[in-house]
C-alpha cells in the first residue's frame, strides 16, 4: 500500500531577497507569446478532432485524477494542484489505480494516457520522467494474471440474499492477504449506513453508478407506502420517476435504510437538500461533495468481497440485473421491471435479463420422465 508522506513546512522567498538586489524585470517576448497561443490552439484543435468516446473518456481520466489528489489530500492534510505531475505523484496515481480502484493493468494504462492528454491540453508540462515512471511501476501489473482478470466478463446478479449478507457483515474486516499492514479494518458506523442505504436503493430502482451518484436529497421522497424517487438524467438519458414499498426485512428495506442514513447523516452535519449520498473516511468523517460514480460502484463491490461473496464479478450494475432476474421469478412484469429500470422497449440487455429470470420457468426436461 502507499507509504504515508512526510511533509516539511518551506518558506517562499520573494524575488526582492538580498541575493537579487531588488525585482525582477520580466521582458514582454512577442514571439514566445504568439507560438505559446499557437501550442493552445493545437492543442484544443487535436482534442475537437478526437472521437467523442474518447473525449468522454479522457475527461472521466481527468476527474480520476482529481479523485487520486482528493484521496491523497485526505492522508498527508495538503491538497496538490492538478499540475503537479510528477514522478511521485504519477507513480503513486498507478498504486491507487491499482490498490484501491482496483482497476486492470489496461485501464489503468489508458488512465495514465488520458490525463497526460488532458494536462498538456490545460497547458500543463508532463515530464517524459514521469510518465516513463508510470511506465515502469505498470509492467509488474501486467504479469499479474489476477489482475489481468479484473474488470473482464458480465457482472453478476446479486440477490435480496446477497443485500442481507453485505448489509450485516461485521463491522470489523480482516486485513487483506498480501497486505504490508496486519491490521483489523473497523468500518465506521457512518459508512455502514450510507453502503446499506445504497446498495438496497440501487436494487430497487435499477439505478446505474451515475445515476445513484446524482441523486440529491430532493429526489427521494418518503410517503406512507414507501418511497418516490426521481432517478435523474444522466449520459442524455430521460429521468424516471419510481415507486419503491417496504421491504419484508429491515436489513434489505430500502426505505428504512434510507430514513437511518438521512438522520445519520444530517446528525453528522450534512446540508439538508444536499447529494444524496456522500464520502465518508477511514476514520467516519463525513465529505462535503457528492459521492463520484466511481465511488458508488467500488462500494457495492467492496461491500461484496467483505461479505464473502466470491466468485462472481459484483459490480456497479449488478443491482440493475439483479432486480429484473430476480423480479421475473418472483412474476413481476416485465414491463414493470423495464419501467423501473429506464431500459426503452427494445433493449436486448433487458430481454436478456429477462430471459435469465425465466430460465428454471417450464424447464424442458422438468416432468418429462427423466
Amino acid at each position: 500500500m502507499l507509504e504515508p508522506v512526510e511533509w516539511v513546512d518551506a518558506e517562499l522567498v520573494d524575488s526582492d531577497d538580498a541575493r537579487s538586489g531588488g525585482h525582477e524585470i520580466v521582458v514582454h517576448d512577442p514571439a514566445a507569446a504568439i507560438l505559446a497561443a499557437l501550442d493552445t490552439k493545437a492543442a484544443e484543435d487535436l482534442h475537437e478532432a478526437r472521437p467523442q468516446k474518447t473525449k468522454t473518456g479522457y475527461a472521466r481520466d481527468w476527474a480520476l485524477w482529481g479523485e487520486f489528489h482528493a484521496w491523497l489530500a485526505e492522508r498527508t492534510g495538503t491538497l496538490l494542484p492538478p499540475s503537479a505531475l510528477t514522478v511521485g505523484t504519477y507513480v503513486a496515481f498507478v498504486k491507487w489505480l491499482d490498490e484501491v480502484v482496483e482497476a486492470a493493468p489496461n485501464s489503468i494504462e489508458r488512465r495514465v494516457t488520458g490525463v497526460a492528454s488532458e494536462a498538456r491540453r490545460r497547458g500543463y508540462e508532463v515530464p517524459k520522467a514521469a510518465r516513463a515512471a508510470a511506465t515502469q511501476a505498470l509492467k509488474p501489473l501486467k504479469l499479474d494474471k489476477e489482475r489481468q482478470q479484473r474488470g473482464r466478463g458480465k457482472a453478476a446478479a446479486i440477490t435480496p440474499a446477497d443485500l442481507r449478507k453485505m448489509n450485516t457483515a461485521p463491522l470489523e474486516r480482516a486485513p487483506q492477504e498480501g497486505a504490508r499492514r496486519r491490521r483489523v479494518l473497523v468500518v465506521p458506523d457512518l459508512a455502514r449506513l450510507r453502503d446499506r442505504s445504497l446498495h438496497t436503493l440501487r436494487f430497487a430502482v435499477a439505478g446505474r453508478n451515475e445515476e445513484m451518484s446524482a441523486l440529491d436529497d430532493t429526489d427521494i421522497r418518503v410517503v406512507a407506502e414507501g418511497l418516490e424517487v426521481l432517478v435523474p438524467s444522466v449520459k442524455g438519458r430521460p429521468p424516471r420517476d419510481v415507486v419503491v414499498s417496504y421491504g419484508e426485512s429491515a436489513d434489505t428495506c430500502a426505505v428504512r435504510c434510507w430514513i437511518a442514513w438521512q438522520q445519520a447523516k444530517l446528525a453528522a452535519g450534512a446540508a439538508p437538500g444536499g447529494p444524496a449520498y456522500l464520502p465518508v473516511s477511514q476514520w467516519g468523517a463525513l465529505g462535503t461533495q457528492r459521492l463520484s460514480p466511481d465511488g458508488c460502484g467500488r462500494a457495492i463491490t467492496r461491500s461484496a468481497k467483505y461479505a464473502g461473496l466470491t466468485g462472481r464479478r459484483i459490480t456497479g450494475h449488478s443491482g440493475r440485473r439483479g432486480l429484473v432476474t430476480t423480479g421475473r421469478r418472483k412474476g413481476k412484469r416485465p414491463e414493470k421491471l423495464r419501467a423501473q429500470g429506464g431500459w426503452a422497449k427494445n433493449s436486448p440487455v433487458f430481454w436478456e435479463y429477462v430471459d435469465e429470470g425465466e430460465k428454471w420457468e417450464d424447464n424442458a426436461t422438468e416432468g418429462i420422465g427423466l
